[in-house]
């Protein structure tokens, strides 16, 4: 299996060059069915359009062909990270707070692993969090197993929305 780490540092300045912030690497599955994902945006409106993902893609198939840094065959994937977005930052938890969000943990806190509720800011390496059940919890960043934003009316409502230019341009049948 590939080090995420040593991916990260060889992917991420290729993202930066194209003016894009790396969101997460992940590789799964397993045989002829596994894939690297790269999940990147564009800072100043927290996605990427088609022609990003395929310039990004372009610039990795090469680098990533040259430098072989996983032996097993894999399909890569370019993607923005979407309106319910993984966390995976620390000032993910910052941009995003008073949203709702789904976090678990690798370690029980007050008894659970996984938590829903509206994020609450970031203290040190803390992230103060509300859960719909158990009230006000303080997770460890460094805990975090996996986190995402929940689709709620309010986040579709704070998205910037992609441009729409040419979505009217369509031919129908009749």
């Amino acid at each position: 299996m590939a080090d995420i780490a040593a991916l990260t540092a060889l992917i991420e300045p290729e993202a930066k060059a194209l003016g894009f912030d790396l969101v997460r690497i992940k590789l799964f599955g397993s045989g002829d069915d596994r894939t690297l994902q790269i999940m990147a945006e564009r800072p100043e409106t927290k996605q990427l359009v088609i022609e990003d993902c395929a310039a990004l893609s372009r610039r990795l198939s090469d680098l990533l062909d040259e430098v072989d840094p996983i032996e097993e065959a894999y399909r890569l994937e370019v993607s923005s990270p979407g309106i319910d977005r993984p966390l995976t930052r620390l000032h993910d938890f910052v941009e995003w707070g008073g949203f709702e969000a789904r976090i678990t943990v690798t370690e029980a806190i007050e008894g659970r692993k996984t938590f829903k509720g509206i994020l609450g800011g970031v203290e040190g390496q803390d992230i103060q969090f509300r859960d719909t059940k158990v009230g006000d919890v303080v997770i460890p960043f460094g805990l975090i197993d996996g986190a995402k934003l929940v689709l709620t009316d309010a986040l579709i409502s704070a998205t910037m929305p992609l441009s729409s230019d040419g979505a009217d341009e369509f031919e129908t049948e009749e």
